[in-house]
């Protein structure tokens, strides 16, 4: 049955096209059309004038449903911290969709997150990308596995180093580790293709290793943690040593090395911005990090690393930037289609465009404007959230 919603009037947002004023055109949970008067007489008609339209927004990295909201410790799901290098768990296997902090990223216009594990392990787990639709996980599930978390810098130091005799207690042990796992996954890598070759059937199989040959094969980019510059040059040096995809994390210090970023294509989802600095690899902090980066020429996305900052406040956080040279075109972008590109979904998502899903949010006014609040939110034509 063909279902189709008109949403008339609005001042549209395309991200990727000027804004105008217009109508849009919901069919199946896809976007039909877009346009000025708009003409439908099979849809519902909804009456958006004076509003503001906007893509749903992206967070590329959360551990929202991981690390649940005012329940501790029992309901803390985020750290298999129990071994270093635990790439089989899963980010979705710990996702709870009725996180209350949920209801509250829509009401913040936040549509679609990448979740991951956190970064207590240099090898941490696998992350998910999902969409806040429903309280069935497999119905929320939009690509995964998304990429593999891994961690350098402070973290895994502080949670294995407290142990005394288990590695990583150094930044060298960090970088040991993770060059110790992606060598079995080669070695493992190579007796499957011999056994292939023989014609043997392989009954060896190893979900930690099945994990690392997908990102060996770029099937999945490797998401990285790292803080300081240093940090990120090691995890660059360690993928191009083993020929892997990756994306840097938060990236406090990538400001500093913005043009071995740029020549190398490296993407980074930097934040969280809006935050006090909890430890000395963020003694350089900068809310300049963002205008630094893209006048480098750097994909950059930004995320809220939900808890640290709740995804409700994707907006103030993104607008406070502005106080530091990010210009607003450039901000609507880095929480709409650069991680939807970052995510490799920017086919479906960040933007309002013909084709695309119907993930669509309905602001008072613009989203930077303090006073503005989201009044609906639109997942693939379907009413999620209303005020």
């Amino acid at each position: 049955m063909d279902v189709k919603t008109l949403l008339k009037g609005a001042t549209i947002f395309p991200i990727t096209s000027n804004p105008f004023k217009g109508d849009i055109l919901i069919s199946n949970g896809k976007i039909e059309k877009i346009g000025e008067n708009i003409q439908d007489p099979n849809a519902e008609i909804v009456d958006l004038t004076g509003k503001f339209l906007f893509p749903g927004f992206v967070d590329a990295h959360s551990h929202i449903g991981l690390f649940e909201e005012g329940v501790g410790y029992y309901y803390s799901d985020g750290n298999e911290a129990t071994d270093p290098v635990t790439p089989h768990v899963k980010a979705l296997d710990g996702f709870n969709p009725q996180d209350p902090a949920i209801e509250r990223a829509l009401a913040g216009g936040v549509t679609t997150v990448m979740i991951v594990p956190g970064s207590a392990n240099p090898i941490g787990g696998q992350g998910s990308v999902v969409k806040f639709k429903s309280i069935i996980v497999e119905e929320c599930v939009v690509k995964d596995p998304a990429g593999l978390k891994m961690a350098f810098g402070e973290n895994p130091k502080r949670v294995y180093g407290e142990r005394k005799q288990q590695t990583p207690s150094t930044r060298m042990g960090t970088a040991g580790v993770i060059r110790d796992y992606f060598i079995k996954v080669k070695n493992y890598m190579k007796k499957k293709e011999i056994a292939e070759k023989e014609g043997k059937e392989f009954t060896e199989t190893d979900l930690k290793m099945e994990i690392g040959e997908l990102v060996l094969r770029k099937k999945i980019p490797a998401r990285i943690h790292a803080h300081r510059a240093d940090d990120i040059l090691t995890a660059i040096r360690i993928a191009e040593e083993f020929g892997f995809n990756l994306v840097i994390e938060h990236g406090t210090e990538a400001y500093k090395i913005s043009k071995i970023l740029a020549e190398k294509n490296i993407p980074v989802v930097v934040g969280p911005l809006l935050t006090f600095r909890t430890k000395l690899e963020l003694k350089d902090l900068t809310m300049e990090v963002i205008a630094k980066l893209v006048e480098a020429g750097v994909m950059i996305a930004l995320m809220c690393d939900h808890p640290v900052i709740p995804l409700e406040y994707a907006t103030v956080q993104a607008a406070t930037a502005m106080r530091y040279g990010a210009r607003e075109e450039d901000l609507l972008k880095i929480l709409t289609i650069n991680p939807a590109k970052i995510l490799g979904l920017d086919n479906t998502i960040g933007s309002i465009e013909e084709g695309k899903d119907a993930d669509l949010v309905v602001w008072s006014d613009h989203p930077f404007n303090m006073k503005s609040k989201v009044e609906r939110v639109f997942i693939e034509g379907m009413e999620v959230f209303r005020r």
